[in-house]
């Protein structure tokens, strides 16, 4: 249900787009349901004014509304899913005045790690964001195949490793927003949620600060105990992360250097 109650443009483009084509082929599904219930009710055998005509086969009429219609209809849906489709690329980025916020997205066994190239920081189960301004995320795996999910912002995508998937979103209103993993991961997948918290331009330098503040740093000495599994993992704050780590953890798949103590 959250699909339906979005909290940012592109959830809300979505909403729109699923609502429109169950609309378009509720033209088709509701009026074969009553002409199933009316010919039943009509035919029945107690009706004497029913007529009866095993000889009938065939009316222009008829046909050219079951093939009409549907073929309207068909033509719309094909319309609007190609617009909709480029429309809504998740590597799209949005149409904003306000520069985007660069968030890089690991998934890991089981919890999903945040990295904040420009401010520094990373963290572990929570994001953050100003709310009205873009958030471009790079999107990876150093595990299985996930899913990057924040169901009331918009898209998912797929993050696998030793690649980089992208998804722009925007949240429209302040508030504390479910994400998730949308693709089964193993043992731990029920657990691998975090939060996604849309505030004031003023909040979130106050929590980028906080982040900042926090004594732990991602490094190649620490990313190793992070990146073993664990299940129902506690939000984490590191106030420091070395450059590139991102890149690295993508690389390495690639045949590229040994990285961080991984093999």
């Amino acid at each position: 249900m959250a699909v339906l109650d979005p909290k940012g443009e592109v959830g809300m483009n979505e909403r729109a787009l699923i609502l429109g084509t169950t609309g378009w082929m509720l033209l088709v599904v509701i009026p074969v349901i009553v002409m199933t219930i009316a010919f039943a009710w009509w035919f029945r055998a107690s009706n004497a004014r029913s007529r009866y005509t095993p000889e009938w086969a065939h009316s222009k009429r008829l046909e050219a509304v079951l093939w009409g219609i549907p073929t309207v209809i068909v033509v719309v849906m094909a319309i609007t899913a190609w617009q909709s489709t480029h429309a809504l690329d998740p590597y799209k980025p949005l149409k904003h005045e306000a520069k985007p916020i660069e968030v890089e997205v690991v998934a890991l066994d089981w919890k999903w790690l945040f990295i904040y190239p420009e401010q520094g920081i990373a963290t572990v189960n929570e994001i953050a964001f100003p709310v009205d301004v873009p958030v471009a995320f790079d999107v990876t795996s150093d595990s299985v195949m996930n899913s990057f999910f924040i169901p009331r912002l918009g898209s998912q995508i797929y993050a696998m490793a030793g690649m980089k998937t992208e998804l722009h979103l925007i949240a429209n209103e302040v508030g504390d927003y479910d994400g998730m993993s949308a693709n089964y991961s193993g043992r731990g997948f029920p657990g691998m949620r975090f939060t996604a918290r849309a505030m004031s331009q003023e909040a979130f330098d106050a929590w980028v600060a906080k982040v900042k503040a926090a004594p732990q740093r991602l490094d190649a000495a620490s990313y190793p105990a992070l990146a073993a599994p664990s299940e129902y993992n506690p939000v984490a704050y590191y106030g420091g992360v070395t450059p590139g780590l991102f890149g690295d953890l993508i690389h390495k798949y690639r045949g590229g250097p040994k990285s961080h103590g991984q093999e």
